[in-house]
């Protein structure tokens, strides 16, 4: 049943998303591990269209958040609003309360209004006027980003990028995809069209079911080696956090599932070590520009380095 559902979602996803495969398994093993994914790409190659994609798959609630620079915390994470007729207060609820947030090029808006994410993403709550407030589950945000170089975006602070799982890439569309998208325009009518094909409860089974897949203690002893190998590795300013390591233990737990297996293998860790652990890092070059170049040269240096598990 649970391979049967993520098929399910997998096909409905690339019926109108049709770039990277690899992308959409990504998004995939960051929903099953509760996790969130920071798309970062040039413009037009379809980050907004994947998100949404995995958003209209699911039978729960979904938002797009436009960022832009007069975008206030308060436009996200919600106001408390005087009622005259009863003289009293009530909540009224930001688009942040929603199981599918996509939040187009956050890094548009201003770092208070990025930090207002904050909690919502590590608490899966947030607290307005003193009050706490539980978030839907499952929660995702599926946030895009255009590259630090380009004209009239902000900087994401470091606490929050740790936020994100994963920090993942698109790329150009291969030429017979490109083709394809020519053809059939899915941004402006199919995606409209996309109905959801697996339910929130299934989606929480199917983290429950990622939560019991079983990590042989030699694959955790392999975690702790590479991150230790970036706390002292010569290039690196800051290694890779506990925050990091159980990231990419989960990430492997996901990936597991999403290969129909209750067991992780190397091969888990290996291929997510990059988009979980990269943005996660800070090199001694770093200048606060994003290096990401930088940053995933030196981790995959550091799997060279560590020998994984036979």
């Amino acid at each position: 049943m649970e391979i049967d559902a993520l098929q399910r979602l997998r096909d409905n996803i690339t019926s109108v998303y049709l770039g990277n495969a690899t992308a959409v398994d990504r998004l995939l093993v960051c929903i099953l591990a509760r996790g969130h994914v920071l798309i970062e790409d040039v413009p037009g190659v379809g980050k907004t269209v994947l998100a949404s994609a995995l958003a209209r798959s699911l039978d729960g609630s979904f938002t797009r958040i436009q960022c832009t620079p007069d975008l206030l915390p308060a436009d996200v994470t919600g106001i408390t609003v005087y009622n005259r007729e009863t003289s009293d207060f009530h909540f009224k609820p930001g688009p942040i309360f929603h199981n599918i947030v996509v939040a187009d090029e956050i890094n548009r808006t201003t770092p208070r209004t990025q930090s207002a994410m904050l909690e919502a993403m590590s608490e899966n709550a947030v607290s307005i006027d003193g009050v706490t407030r539980e978030l839907p589950s499952p929660f995702m945000v599926v946030a895009t980003q255009n590259p630090y170089e380009f004209e009239g975006t902000y900087f994401l602070p470091e606490n929050q990028l740790d936020r994100f799982l994963m920090r993942i890439s698109l790329g150009y569309p291969a030429p017979p995809d490109e083709s394809r998208v020519l053809e059939s325009q899915p941004a402006r009518t199919t995606l409209q069209e996309l109905s959801p094909v697996i339910t929130t409860n299934d989606i929480i089974a199917l983290q429950h079911a990622t939560d019991a897949v079983r990590v042989d203690q030699s694959l955790l002893d392999y975690i702790v080696a590479l991150a230790t190998a970036t706390r002292g590795h010569d290039d690196l300013q800051v290694g890779l956090s506990p925050r990091g390591s159980l990231a990419l233990s989960q990430a492997a737990r996901a990936t597991a599932v999403l290969d129909g297996r209750d067991y992780t293998i190397p091969e888990d860790i290996v291929g997510n070590v990059v988009p979980v652990c990269a943005h996660r890092i800070i090199s001694r070059s770093y200048m606060h520009d994003g290096d990401t170049l930088t940053t995933r040269r030196i981790m995959q240096q550091v799997l060279e380095t560590v020998a994984s598990p036979a």
